[in-house]
């Protein structure tokens, strides 16, 4: 039998709606790696925002920035950082606007600006906290992914001004700012090469926006029940709730696990 390999998005999906990591879901997991099936994770967040969860999982193998910076088993198998150049033009316009940023690489991230609402109250969401503060600190890094903080249809101003990036909406008052074309799906088919598997044999399961890519790219996508309707419309097969253990019972009604 070809090995299979399931990629796990984590807010929503690992973690229910309180940010906990389901016994059910854990030992679903354990179940899969016991069965001779690899894990990984598929997350915007950064490697150091998840290290405890992956270390709980034990899983080796993910996808952090929505595809921008992939490891297997341990091992850094493909980068895609921001233009620097392109970086600094859009960062000098977002602050002609008052909009602040998050810079982020693999190791740490820094705000443009300290103590500002928006960022407290975003990554407050992921139980982060605020960012020390280094307006320069994408000069002379790669950085993965940053952070604009804006309103509504006021991130329409960056896509027509800067197309160098995609911008990804994941909360009221905040964007990732991503490298054009960049995805969980690109970062998965990194992913799959390095460890010579197929992609038909790779299952992915998700519930935000930044899933669309993956769940329609990869052999069986999984929409959790609470995932958005644009999500759950391009997926095989949508589960229950995260509150109702809905990664483990699409496990099993998949046939991961027997």
């Amino acid at each position: 039998m070809d090995k299979k390999i399931a990629f796990f998005d984590i807010d929503g999906t690992l973690l229910d709606h309180d940010k906990k990591l389901p016994e059910k879901t854990k030992k679903a997991v354990q179940d899969l790696k016991d069965q001779g099936v690899y894990c990984a994770i598929a997350t915007g967040r950064a490697p150091f925002m998840y290290k405890e969860l992956r270390e709980e999982l034990g899983i080796d193998s993910y996808i952090s920035f929505n595809g921008q910076y992939v490891v297997f088993e341990g091992e850094e198998v493909y980068t895609n950082p921001l233009s620097g150049t392109d970086l600094e033009k859009l960062h000098a316009h977002a602050e002609s606007n008052d909009h602040p940023m998050v810079f982020m690489n693999h190791e740490e991230m820094r705000a443009s600006t300290p103590d500002h609402e928006d960022i407290s109250s975003s990554l407050g969401t992921l139980y982060i906290d605020h960012p020390d503060e280094d307006a320069s600190f994408y000069k002379g890094r790669n950085i993965y992914q940053s952070l604009i903080f804006c309103e509504g249809d006021e991130i329409e101003e960056y896509r027509e001004a800067f197309p160098a990036f995609d911008y990804i909406r994941w909360h009221p008052v905040s964007c990732d700012v991503l490298p054009r074309g960049g995805s969980k799906a690109e970062g998965i088919k990194k992913l799959v090469e390095a460890a010579g598997l197929r992609m038909e044999d790779t299952f992915a399961f998700g519930d935000g926006l930044n899933d669309i890519e993956m769940i329609r790219e990869v052999g069986t996508g999984v929409a959790m029940g609470n995932a958005v309707s644009e999500t759950k419309a391009v997926s095989d097969f949508v589960t229950v709730d995260v509150g109702e253990d809905g990664l483990s019972h699409a496990i099993y009604e998949l046939g991961l696990l027997k």
